[in-house]
């Protein structure tokens, strides 16, 4: 992977569009990039790692962190666009994070999406898009490159100071970084699925033991006393117990032989029993036989006596029911007699009371007059019909007059409402017509006073902008002295406290040597008289503090003149548009034109009010016009109308008057002949059907006296009392019938032989004989339960031991898997025997790994000692709770000891994590499938070194040109800016960082 170009926008410190050519950096082989703290060195790796992964390193991703500028202006967008080549494609990536904007329409600010391009350069084409998802692209990069964010961040960019905590972490730490780099976590997921398998074959195991330690709980309770419970053997609830199944087996067999012996002499005893309860069930039911006869022979000769008793009531019965037959013979005659009487009793009421409601003149006319007097009714009440349709029009002519009347009455009031209105109408239209004028005037005066108004407020606007720059310019300029000042006196303290540490630069030094150690200066392992600092020295970091107050006013200074030069030229733009008038007379003007133009407007506001209302009156006054009109039309066909209309009635009336005879209407006087015709038709009705109800009468009677005189009855009133009713009849009739049965069921009952017989026999004991078989049958079930009960304790014995041995089965191949997946979990989690180091899968794996890396930087690290040190991977079990396998020790040539990376001194440990760094980044290159990484970035550390080992490292960077490879340094260090050309500069300005390339001496 090679960097070409890198265009930052709008990105951490830079506010402008920043480019950085790598191409004409990686030239030299090594380049620096330097400048203050602050200036956004870090930014620029940030930048890239940013643009291939779509986020920056470590902490600096936290939440709530944003990329943009806070230096940018609010229209320019964040973007990073990088252009690298990886797997021989050179490939252009453009990203931009989500941000807020300033809105289209209106004020405040929206959100932008996070926005993501990839594009190849394919020769003579030029550039192809290829993709605009973050995933997409994502996943292109991560395969094109073989590492991931975390790796890149490790192996391109080189954290030296994570690498020295590296060196003297412990096992855990160690894990956890090596981890990262090289995604092991499918080896701790072999881990955990191991663990889970071997909990779930433990699981089962326990489960199937646990269900073989029920069933045989379940043969115990089958068992019941029939087997020795201090046999039982409880084995231990631990998976793998070898003793379960056969001492399950054991006790199995030894409950069932103990049930079936059992159930051999229940089964003997319940057959005897069986044949003592036969024989007492016979004996009981003989018993009970003999006495049901005797009861039965017992009940017949009572019932016979009875039966005797109730002969004289026999004959009394008999007598009342022949009468009874006879008199049935003459019912049918007096059932008609009764309703003959009955009609003429109804007939005969009817005639009073229709006799009562006619007029006492008709109370003793007879039928014929009374037809004769309906006939003549009915003629008037015909003759009635046209008077009524006369009386329903005049009645409608009385609603049509006063219809009218109300008619003409309105028409009268809309004439006169609009003969006033119309009065009034050329006054009304001449003001109308003067409020429009007026309104116009007013409207055409505000148009101009608002052109004239707006200059004026622009102007006044100006004028005070340019009072307020006046003030802040003599501000301003007194300031900047003050800062001069302050900037000269910093620059003459840091050249004074330079001087003096030059001078004592001796003791400086000598504070560095130890005992035994060269000199960095001479090279001599002895020091016999150490310079000691002079009073009032100055030491180096005095020097850089006033060094930093110096850059400080320096950057004031700049930034105030700036601000001046900013103000003066915003005073002379503003003067320019106020003109030479005063800040009072504009404002004088200003408000004078406000208040005639707002006079005006107010006075132009009622336009339109005004003309709708002269075009709504002229509107009425069409309206009003045609409604006189149409009144004076309308009250003329009215009065004409209303004439007609009472001659008609007049003649109507004349003819009712006749008709009703003294009734209020005709209507009255037709229900009143209607009432006297219903009423004579009545009376008459009646008096016909009061003469054929007597004539009935009369012929029943006779019928009744042949009918009892056939029967045999003297009088009627003898065949009457004869006759029975149904309900008397049936009762009487089921008393003889019930006589009768009794006499032939007592005639069977003494003809039966048995109970004749055994009337001669003793009394029976039929409740002794039960109660002996009760007995009996009591210790039939008693034997028969027990019988049962063995029989089916015998047959759950048998199915509980078929299950259990089913059981036993099943459990042997769960014991086997866990066995083996117990052994495998254990040697993998580094809790086996096996496992001699106690090392997990996943350290097993990194210290594989680690010893790779630390191969890899010893090479690298002997070059830059000078063959001193050596890099070895150790493997030695650790104490306690410690991690074993990831050790990493230093060898000292010039000792022969072996020890721990933790006791290395600060310039040592920059050689060996560089180191270390080189040489993780050449095993990562590999593991990914040999990326070739052409671009390196080493961030910080070179503070420690001094002039030789400064050397001695530059040497081994630049022996990675020999790969064609190009390192950037990140440093502070000033000797490294003379000891490498080839630099980008990072400087640090107010409106945000800017970019230099420097190539030899001179500056871009």
């Amino acid at each position: 992977m090679r960097l070409h170009r890198l265009k930052v926008t709008a990105f951490g410190p830079f506010a402008e569009p920043q480019e950085i050519d790598f191409d004409a950096l990686s030239g030299a082989g090594i380049f620096l990039l330097h400048g203050p703290t602050g200036a956004g060195k870090t930014s620029v790796l940030d930048a890239v790692c940013y643009a291939l992964y779509g986020s920056v390193p470590g902490p600096r991703q936290a939440p709530g962190t944003s990329l943009r500028s806070d230096h940018a202006a609010p229209e320019t967008a964040t973007e990073v666009t990088l252009e690298l080549t990886a797997g021989g494609r050179r490939l252009e990536i453009t990203r931009r994070p989500e941000q807020p904007r300033p809105k289209k329409r209106g004020t405040g600010t929206t959100k932008d999406k996070a926005q993501s391009r990839l594009r190849e350069h394919l020769g003579e084409p030029g550039w192809q898009g290829l993709s605009r998802s973050h995933q997409e692209i994502g996943e292109e990069i991560e395969q094109l490159l073989g590492m991931s964010r975390e790796q890149f961040c490790q192996v391109v960019l080189l954290p030296q100071g994570e690498f020295a905590r590296f060196l003297r972490a412990d096992a855990e730490a160690r894990g956890r970084l090596l981890g990262r780099l090289f995604d092991t976590r499918r080896f701790a997921a072999v881990e955990t699925l191991l663990a889970e398998q071997r909990r779930a074959a433990e699981a089962k195991v326990r489960a199937g033991d646990e269900k073989v330690l029920g069933t045989a709980q379940r043969l115990a309770q089958a068992a019941g006393d029939s087997a020795d419970l201090r046999a039982w053997p409880h084995p231990a609830h631990q998976p793998g117990d070898p003793g379960l199944a056969e001492a399950v087996r054991a006790w199995a067999a030894v409950a069932r032989c103990s049930a079936r012996e059992r159930l051999t002499v229940r089964t003997h005893a319940l057959t005897a029993v069986e044949h003592r309860h036969a024989a007492a069930r016979r004996a009981a039911e003989d018993a009970r036989e003999l006495d049901r006869l005797q009861r039965r022979h017992a009940e017949a000769v009572h019932r016979a006596e009875v039966l005797a008793e109730a002969a004289p009531e026999r004959e009394r019965v008999r007598t009342l029911l022949d009468r009874a037959r006879r008199g049935a013979l003459v019912a049918p005659a007096l059932d008609l007699r009764e309703a003959a009487a009955a009609a003429h009793r109804a007939a005969a009421h009817a005639v009073d009371d229709a006799r009562r409601r006619l007029h006492p003149d008709l109370a003793e006319a007879g039928a014929e007059q009374l037809a004769a007097l309906e006939q003549r009714l009915r003629g008037e009440l015909g003759a009635l019909g046209a008077a009524q349709r006369a009386e329903q029009r005049s009645a409608d002519i009385s609603r049509e007059r006063a219809a009218l009347d109300r008619e003409s009455r309105a028409a009268e009031e809309q004439q006169q409402e609009s003969a006033d209105w119309l009065a009034r109408w050329e006054p009304l239209r001449a003001a109308l017509r003067e409020r429009v004028d007026t309104a116009q005037q007013a409207a055409t005066q505000a148009e101009h006073l608002a052109g004239r108004l707006e200059p004026a407020r622009q102007h006044l606007a100006a004028a005070r902008r340019r009072d307020a720059l006046a003030a802040e310019a003599r501000a301003t300029s007194g300031e900047l002295l003050s800062v001069r000042e302050e900037s000269a006196a910093a620059r003459e303290r840091w050249l004074e406290l330079k001087e003096t540490r030059l001078r004592g630069i001796a003791a400086e030094l000598a504070e560095a040597l130890v005992a035994g150690e060269p000199c960095t200066v001479c090279g001599s392992a002895d020091h016999p008289a150490p310079a000691r600092p002079a009073p009032g020295h100055v030491d180096r970091a005095a020097e850089d503090a006033a060094h930093a107050r110096f850059e400080r006013a320096e950057e004031r200074r700049a930034r105030t003149e700036r601000e001046l030069a900013a103000v003066r030229q915003a005073h002379t733009d503003a003067a320019a548009a106020a003109g030479d008038a005063t800040t009072a007379e504009l404002l004088d003007r200003a408000q004078e034109l406000t208040a005639l133009h707002a006079a005006a407007h107010s006075a132009a506001a009622g336009l339109h009010g005004a003309r709708e209302r002269l075009a709504h009156a002229e509107r009425e006054h069409a309206s009003r016009s045609a409604d006189r009109l149409d009144a004076e039309r309308r009250i003329a066909a009215r009065s004409s109308r209303r004439e007609a209309l009472d001659e008609e009635q007049q003649a109507l009336e004349e003819e009712l008057a006749r008709v009703r005879a003294g009734s209020a209407s005709v209507g009255d006087r037709a229900r009143l002949l209607e009432t006297r015709v219903r009423l004579v038709a009545d009376a008459a009705a009646a008096l016909h059907r009061a003469e054929a109800a007597a004539e009935r009468l009369k012929e029943a009677d006779g019928r009744l006296a042949d009918a009892a005189f056939r029967a045999g009855f003297d009088t009627t009133e003898a065949a009457a009392d004869a006759v029975l009713s149904a309900y008397e009849h049936s009762a009487l009739q089921r008393r003889m019938d019930a006589w009768q049965a009794e006499e032939a069921l007592l005639a069977d009952r003494f003809a039966e032989a048995d109970a004749a017989r055994a009337a001669t026999q003793p009394p029976a004991d039929p409740r002794a004989a039960e109660e002996r078989a009760e007995r009996t049958a009591a210790r039939l079930r008693t034997a028969g339960s027990a019988a049962d009960a063995a029989r089916q304790r015998c047959a759950e014995l048998d199915r509980l031991s078929r299950q259990a041995e089913s059981e036993l089965r099943a459990l042997g191949p769960l014991r086997e898997s866990y066995d083996r997946v117990a052994g495998l979990a254990g040697l993998t989690a580094g809790t086996s025997a096996d496992n001699e180091r106690k090392m997990r899968l996943e350290a097993y794996v990194l210290a594989a790994r680690l010893e790779q890396v630390a191969a890899a930087a010893t090479v690298r690290l002997l070059r830059m000692s000078g063959g001193r040190y050596t890099l070895v991977h150790s493997d030695a079990r650790a104490g306690g709770r410690g991690r074993s396998g990831l050790g990493l020790h230093v060898v000292d040539a010039w000792t022969g000891s072996e020890r721990d990376t933790a006791t290395l001194s600060g310039g040592e440990t920059f050689f060996a994590s560089l180191a270390l760094a080189l040489g993780l980044a050449d095993v990562v290159t590999d593991e990914a499938g040999g990326m070739r990484l052409d671009t390196l970035f080493i961030d910080e550390g070179f503070g420690s070194l001094d002039e030789q080992a400064l050397d001695e490292v530059l040497d081994v960077l630049d022996s990675l040109r020999e790969r064609d490879r190009s390192v950037g340094i990140v440093s502070h260090v000033a000797d490294l800016r003379t000891r490498v050309q080839t630099q980008l500069e990072i400087v640090k300005q107010r409106g945000g960082s800017v970019v230099r390339h420097h190539t030899g001496d001179a500056p871009s």
